[in-house]
């Protein structure tokens, strides 16, 4: 038993430091693709929205795609595709070389994309519960649609769709574990090169478990707190 611990260890001949390595990656992974995610995620759910036919289609589109494949095959498919075609460009213009693309880089813009297409779906049911006469009054007043936007619809979406973005983010946090098959370092990977190493499959994958179950507690309980506050700060507001 003793001996199987020293694997974890941070010592010499202990693997303790590369799942940390491995954690810290899969976190930052995960956070990364916010950013990008939550606003696109947005944005196709306002072009679903609008009376631009061409809008409305490119959302369609988009939303249907990237939630009906698998996460692994659009993650094989950024990652390969975008170093095929950045080579093809470039030997149009006469350069032979080969292209490679940051593994990190290629994840973090799969996920993001898949993110955005599922999270799409929760901003549109948020907007569904915004009564229309808001709208209608935040017009009366002069406001611009941005301003409407920006002040009067966005931080009631926040409070509606927190509860189904925090699944989202939980998904995608599982996710990350699919970037081991292009070679990045995550915890995942670490944990099956220990794996492979020690030949103690249920100590490292145990760990593994315990690893996952953190982010996902320490997620839980952050977006609980969202919760508590955007209900506070909506109840505060209330004639």
């Amino acid at each position: 038993m003793l001996d199987q611990l020293s694997l974890l260890s941070f010592a010499s001949g202990g693997w303790g430091s590369a799942l940390l390595a491995g954690a810290l990656v899969t976190i930052a992974l995960a956070l990364s693709c916010l950013p990008i995610g939550l606003p696109l995620g947005l944005l196709v759910a306002v072009a679903a929205r609008s009376k631009n036919r061409w809008a409305r289609a490119w959302a369609t589109t988009f939303s249907t795609v990237f939630r009906g494949l698998p996460e692994l095959l659009t993650l094989l498919i950024i990652y390969y595709g975008c170093q095929i075609a950045a080579q093809k460009v470039l030997a149009l213009m006469g350069y032979d070389v080969q292209v490679t693309i940051n593994t990190f880089v290629a994840a973090m813009v799969a996920f993001s994309l898949v993110f955005a297409a599922f999270s799409s779906e929760i901003w549109l049911g948020a907007f569904k519960t915004i009564p229309k006469g808001q709208f209608e009054a935040a017009s009366a007043l002069g406001l611009s649609r941005f301003t409407t936007f920006r002040k009067v619809v966005l931080p009631q979406l926040a409070r509606i769709a927190l509860p189904g973005l925090s699944n989202n983010w939980l998904s995608l946090l599982k996710d990350t574990s699919l970037v081991s098959t292009i070679s990045l370092v995550d915890l995942m990977r670490q944990t099956n090169l220990a794996v492979s190493v020690t030949k103690e499959p249920m100590l490292f994958y145990s760990v593994a478990c315990l690893g996952y179950l953190f982010f996902s507690a320490i997620s839980g309980r952050l977006f609980s707190f969202l919760e508590r506050y955007f209900s506070r700060h909506q109840r505060s507001v209330r004639p």
